[in-house]
């Protein structure tokens, strides 16, 4: 089977993209700064920052499109985006306070400014308002998928904190993480679509398939992209994985074919945490190849999120779709 791949050269910029659904992310846009609104002062500070901070807001995009994909015409899929952006926003809050981050898209986080106790009560609110506005939405379906996807996301945090310095963390233990920690909300995004579009079983399989591909391609060039971007392209530091003790993929992969004095280094630095050893790390895992088979990983996932795009009506909205994998495979922050 040809897969949409082969027509990647008609691929739409990122922008073209945005423009296709412009009137749609401006209601998501309204609706988030409305629903973000609290008679406490400190939330709005601390949410608008946030949520205005710059990011790319790919997995709303990708509730917009599949809904668009499929045919939908109501406005529930404006409100499913938005509790989409909400449940994310509350996880990097949360996730800065765990990683100790200080920089997030260029930007000092929200825990830099404002303390890890103000952040992490901030996401916990950013998570209730999204619940709340799951209950407006009215579907079941919904309420299940999403209550569902949320224990995901946090069993996913669970398990990257479980792997922390722990260099012997296997290729198949880091894909789960990343299936649960990043993927499995870009696999609702573009399921909630199909539901509120009521497509048949297949097409909401298909439409479920994309995303958790795409979440896993781009979770996987996201660790690419800490040993091999700058600080200014990624907007936060390089090597950030490393002084945490993640084992990302590039890590593991480099231990796995490396000599025994590269093997050490890393297996050291994972332990220890820090960039003490980073130089000496990056190269190790650009001797051993490290970053093209962590690319090749993340592009046969793009490959089987273009497989299950085929099986969606041709359009527009699709070949949006399409692009967006590909942007999310080639970026560099």
């Amino acid at each position: 089977m040809n897969t949409l791949a082969n027509h990647i050269r008609n691929s739409l910029s990122l922008e073209e993209i945005k423009a296709l659904i412009a009137a749609d992310r401006r209601a998501v846009d309204e609706l988030v700064q409305e629903r973000l609104h609290s008679e406490v002062d400190l939330i709005n500070q601390l949410g608008y920052h946030i949520v205005n901070s710059g990011g790319k807001r790919l997995r709303p995009m990708l509730v917009l499109l599949s809904a668009r994909a499929l045919g939908y015409r109501g406005n529930k899929h404006i409100n499913l985006a938005a509790i989409i952006e909400f449940i994310h926003t509350a996880t990097l809050l949360h996730d800065d306070v765990v990683d100790g981050s200080l920089l997030r898209r260029g930007i000092q986080t929200a825990n830099a400014i404002w303390g890890n106790q103000s952040s992490v009560l901030v996401g916990d609110f950013l998570y209730s308002r999204a619940f709340e506005m799951m209950v407006d939405v009215g579907l079941m379906p919904v309420m299940d998928i999403l209550s569902h996807t949320t224990n995901t996301i946090a069993e996913g945090e669970v398990m990257q904190l479980l792997n922390c310095h722990k260099p012997d963390t296997s290729e198949e233990r880091y894909m789960q993480v990343i299936y649960r920690k990043t993927a499995k909300l870009f696999e609702t995004a573009t399921r909630l679509g199909a539901v509120i579009s009521h497509a048949d079983t297949n097409i909401e399989k298909a439409a479920a398939t994309f995303g958790r591909h795409l979440g896993n391609a781009y979770q996987i060039i996201d660790d690419v992209l800490d040993y091999s971007s700058s600080a200014g392209e990624m907007g936060k530091n390089v090597g950030n994985d490393l002084a945490e003790g993640k084992p990302t993929l590039p890590l593991i992969y480099a231990m796995r074919t490396g000599n025994a004095e590269q093997s050490r280094i890393i297996r050291h630095a994972i332990e220890r945490g820090g960039l003490n050893d980073i130089e000496q790390v990056i190269k190790a895992i650009e001797s051993t190849g490290a970053i093209a088979y962590t690319a090749q990983v993340a592009q046969r996932e793009a490959d089987q999120a273009f497989a299950a795009l085929e099986y969606l009506p041709a359009s527009v909205y699709r070949d949006a779709m399409q692009s967006l994998t590909h942007f999310c495979i080639n970026r560099r922050y």
